[in-house]
């Protein structure tokens, strides 16, 4: 646990104040916070510091009272044998109705939240953050289908991201959870 609170408390120390928009990337107009809350399943990511070696990760999406997004992520660390969370929160940049978030789990440091793409029933989302370097396929099951994969690959190499460092996001600790489980 303290692995990714550490990495997310130096991945926001970096990124403060980094709360744009990678060029050419446009956030998805409308975003209902209302559908988009509940848990997402990370299907497939960028690797990066602050989730290293993390499987089964989730994301889990309240709303506050005051409007704001409480953030609760978290994952499974084989290497040290435990689940790790980090929690934060978010709120809208600009227009609220907007896909453009920024997010902080430590203090006034915030990075941007960009869901780009979202499927019209609320069961993918593609996200980024400020710059390429991010990149997530969100999912309400823990599981997609190889198509939905692809779609995701396509959509990203079209937005220029460099995917060589793409890692499907091992879920086998969360098989049936997930609204398909239903």
């Amino acid at each position: 646990m303290k692995l990714l609170r550490l990495g997310v408390l130096l991945s926001m120390v970096l990124l403060a104040g980094c709360t744009g928009l990678p060029d050419g990337i446009e956030p998805v107009s409308e975003l209902d916070l209302e559908r988009y809350k509940g848990t997402w399943y990370e299907i497939v990511r960028l690797d990066h510091s602050f989730e290293q070696g993390l499987s089964n990760v989730t994301a889990e999406y309240s709303l506050n009272p005051d409007g704001s997004i409480a953030v609760i992520n978290r994952g499974y660390s084989s290497e040290e044998g435990a689940w790790q969370e980090a929690d934060g929160h978010a709120v809208p940049v600009e227009d609220s109705a907007a896909g453009h978030l920024k997010v902080s789990f430590f203090g006034p440091f915030y990075a941007s939240y960009v869901v780009f793409r979202l499927n019209e029933d609320y069961q993918t989302a593609y996200i980024t953050g400020y710059n390429r370097d991010y990149l997530w396929l969100l999912a309400r099951s823990p599981h997609v289908d190889d198509e939905t994969i692809e779609d995701f690959k396509a959509v990203a190499k079209a937005k220029g991201f460099d995917l060589s460092e793409l890692i499907l996001v091992d879920q086998s600790r969360n098989i049936g959870k997930g609204p398909a489980a239903d």
